[in-house]
This record gives structure tokens, C-alpha cells and sequence, in this order.
């Protein structure tokens, strides 16, 4: 299903004073507000309202603007008079032009405060305001209303009772699920033996498909990142409560500036933060392993047994920065790339179109893949393929020169190429033989050196 781009924007003129944050365009905003509060209003309903607050905040802040300058002009002029009065010996009219300078400070101190103020209460709300979506994303309420594309290959059939990776994991040693959480709590893995050899083969043969046959860049980017990192993907202020904060030590002070990674996203679509690209740097194509850290606090399921939902797991993600024109063809190769991982593999997928209500919170557009597990009987998320527009790059002020030499903010894509533990569950559920043991598929033979992972 292929999506059009949105017509670029025009960006809006600088402003000296104070600073706007760049997160949505607030020129569309002031333009067509009730555009953005129509488009909103489908992505939740405490979403719209704020409309209203951020044009009202905008035009004061840029009414006191306006009135400053007005002021500084005035102050420019009484200052000349001064010297001139002070020239003509007319003391008493030259006392009297300063008084009128001060008060033009104080009426100026005053507007600065004020547009301060609105600047601040404005930022605060864009910082927690979603991602416009896409004129095609489908409407919807839930999870429910998500819409299925396509589906790949077919489910495979068992001539007996096909087990739940929770099993296989214990009668192969592949995942000590007690002593993994013995050591970080419920939520984390102690791979081992064969299980561990096998998601580190997973790893490798991902970042190579990705970067010899897709053209990736690889990185290795740290799995700590600040927190403007974590403001300019979206992930804060909305979601706080699900990062690992880090604190250096015993340092109290540390605390808020450093997180774990939720996803290599995070650190890999800021590579190029507050920067200005030249023209034909475009496009940037990035892949990268790391491990992803979770709290979800108060997320039900999260202390389950097994390796669906868990706080710690490994990922390969991909990160696409282009130029607005083509960033839904590009959208269509991210998906083509996850979906060759699982292809290789030949395993049973489909993919999902996400409804408003279900889509990331930087996302214009997103296509979840979803994996055939057999022992769950179920399919289970392994990619979700987003274009976030220029949401992200507004947010750390990316921009890029056009070829006509314009400043423009970039279209940001990321996609996961793909997702382990939930790759790891489905291949295993899927290639489980009689005997006990693993088949194990062709590309993943020469990382793990072995065939098959032998029954206990």
C-alpha cells in the first residue's frame, strides 16, 4: 500500500526572541488551526483542546515581540534627543527624556517577561502534543482498529502438538528464566548455552543483511543517552515513567540527565542533532544493534513468565533520514528490509497499518509487522516501520540545505530490522522438530555454526 507525501511547509521566519521550540510546524498551527485540532482530536481526545491554548499563547508572545521592538525604537530616538537636549544646555528637558527611557526599559523588562512566560507555558504543551497523522492513517479507537495489508508465506502445520518457547527454552536450556530473575528481578533474561549463541547469531546476521545486501550504515551507538535525546524522538516528557533513569553513583544531582535506551532510536536518529546538513547529504541510512530498556511502569503482563514482554531485550533498528519528497518510498524500502528478515527466515508474517489512536506517539504513519508464533498460537509485533515527518527533526533542530539552498527540516523514518526476544520466540516455536530439538534455518547456519540445536 503505497502512502503520498504531505505537501512540504514552508518554514516559519526566525524569531530573535524568545526561542520557539521545534516540535510541530506552529506556522500550520496559526494557520489552520482547526486543521491540526481535526487532525488531533482522531489521536485522542485530551489532545485538541490544547489547540486553542497554543494559539492564544502564540499570539501573545508574539504581541509582546512586536511591542518590544516598537519600545527599542523609541528608546533609540529618546537616547539621541538626550544627547542633543544635553548639547542645546537644556538640562531639565534632558532629565526629563531619560525619565522616559527608564520607563521605556521597565515597559520592555515587563514584555520580555511576559513573552518569556508565554514562550514557556507554549513549549510545555507542543512538547505533549502527538505527531499530526497522515491523511490515510485509518481512524480508530484502539488496537481493534488497526488494518491488516498483507500477509506473507503460510502458517506451519505440526504433526503433533507444537510447545511455547517457555518449554523449549527449559528442556534446551536455552533461557534460565528463575536465575534471570534472580539477578535484575522479573522482566529479565539469562540467556545460555545454545539460547545465547543463537540471539547473538541473530544479531550478526541481521546487522549483515541490513548493511551488505540493504546498504545500511552500521553504528554502535552508547546505550546511555541525555535527555534532550529522549525530547527529540518523542519519547519525553510523554513517557518518563517507562525510561530507566541513570544516576552517577552516589551523585543525587546526576539523576535526570542520563537514560538507558528504550531503543537504539534514541540515540542513532540524533546522530546529527542542532545540526545543518549540506545539500546532497541526503539520504542517511542507519542500522544498529543495542539493548533496549523498559520499565512500563504499571504495564500489565510485564512480570509474566517468558519472553514476550519483558524490560530488557535486543534489537537491530534502522534509521532513515531523507528529504520530505521521497520519505514514503523510503518508508516502503524500511518495510521491504524488515519484511526480508523474516522472508530469509520463511516465517509466517502479516502486516498491520496502525489507527490513530494506536500509533507511536512521533508517529505520522506507522506498519507494524507481525510474526506467526505456533506454541502461542498467536502472532506477535517484532517491527513497527514509522515516518515521523519532520517531527523528530523539528524537535532536536535538524535541518538540511535544498538544492535550492534553502533550510529545511528533514523527514525522519525508523523501523526495527527486527526485534528480539519476540524474533527468537517465533523461530524457535516455528522450527521445533519432534525430537526435541531446533531445526535451524539456512541463513542463521554459518553465525551459529551448527544445523540444528540438539535435543536434551
Amino acid at each position: 500500500m503505497a502512502l503520498q507525501p504531505r505537501p512540504s511547509q514552508c518554514l516559519a521566519p526566525p524569531i530573535k526572541r524568545p526561542i520557539l521550540p521545534s516540535v510541530l510546524d506552529i506556522r500550520e498551527i496559526r494557520d489552520n488551526p482547526n486543521h491540526v485540532r481535526e487532525r488531533l482530536a482522531t489521536r485522542g481526545e485530551e489532545f485538541a483542546p490544547k489547540v486553542g491554548d497554543v494559539v492564544r499563547l502564540d499570539a501573545e508572545r508574539r504581541e509582546a515581540i512586536t511591542a518590544v521592538e516598537e519600545l527599542k525604537a523609541r528608546r533609540n530616538s529618546a537616547s539621541k534627543e538626550i544627547g542633543a537636549l544635553m548639547g542645546q544646555k537644556k538640562p531639565d528637558e534632558a532629565e526629563a527624556k531619560k525619565a522616559e527611557v527608564r520607563d521605556i526599559g521597565d515597559q520592555i523588562s515587563a514584555l520580555d517577561n511576559k513573552a518569556a512566560q508565554a514562550d514557556g507555558e507554549l513549549r510545555e504543551i507542543l512538547l505533549r502534543l502527538p505527531n499530526l497523522p497522515h491523511a490515510d492513517v485509518p481512524v480508530g479507537d484502539s488496537e481493534d482498529d488497526n488494518m491488516e495489508i498483507r500477509q506473507w508465506g503460510e502458517k506451519p502445520g505440526y504433526d503433533f502438538e507444537p510447545k511455547p518457547h517457555t518449554e523449549l527454552c527449559e528442556s534446551l536450556g536455552l533461557v534460565d528464566f528463575a536465575r534471570g530473575a534472580k539477578l535484575a528481578g522479573s522482566g529479565f533474561l539469562l540467556y545460555s548455552g545454545w539460547g545465547a549463541r543463537l540471539e547473538r547469531a541473530l544479531i550478526q546476521y541481521l546487522l549483515d543483511l541490513h548493511v551488505h545486501e540493504h546498504g545500511y550504515t552500521e553504528v554502535s551507538p552508547p546505550f546511555i543517552v541525555g535527555y534532550d535525546c529522549m525530547i527529540g524522538v518523542g519519547q519525553f516528557p510523554k513517557f518518563e515513567d517507562q525510561a530507566y533513569m541513570v544516576q552517577e553513583g552516589l551523585d543525587e544531582e546526576s539523576r535526570g540527565k542520563l537514560y538507558l535506551v528504550p531503543t537504539a532510536e534514541a540515540p542513532v536518529a540524533n546522530i546529527h542533532r542542532e545540526e545543518l546538513l549540506k545539500a546532497g547529504e541526503l539520504p542517511k541510512n542507519y542500522c544498529a544493534y543495542s539493548p533496549c530498556f523498559r520499565a512500563e511502569a504499571g504495564a500489565a503482563g510485564v512480570g509474566t513468565r517468558g519472553m514476550i514482554r519483558v524490560h530488557q531485550f535486543d534489537k537491530v533498528e534502522l534509521i532513515k533520514i531523507v528529504e520530505p519528497e521521497t520519505s514514503y518510498d523510503e518508508l516502503n524500502k524500511l518495510i521491504g528490509h524488515a519484511e526480508k528478515v523474516l522472508q530469509s527466515l520463511n516465517l509466517h508474517y502479516r502486516i498491520l497499518q496502525l489507527c490513530t489512536a494506536d500509533m507511536s506517539f512521533g508517529s505520522a504513519t506507522t506498519y507494524d509487522i507481525e510474526v506467526w508464533a505456533p506454541g502461542q498460537g498467536d502472532y506477535l509485533e517484532v517491527s513497527s516501520c514509522s515516518n515521523c515527518e519532520d517531527y523528530q527533526s523539528r524537535r532536536m533542530n535538524l535541518r538540511y540545505k535544498d538544492a535550492d539552498g534553502k533550510n529545511r527540516h528533514p523527514h525522519i523514518l525508523n523501523g526495527s530490522g527486527t526485534a528480539l526476544a519476540r524474533l527468537f520466540v517465533a523461530l524457535i516455536e516455528t522450527y521445533q522438530q519432534p525430537d526435541g530439538s531446533i531445526a535451524i534455518p539456512e541463513p542463521i547456519q554459518p553465525y551459529l555454526r551448527a544445523d540444528r540445536i540438539p535435543a536434551s
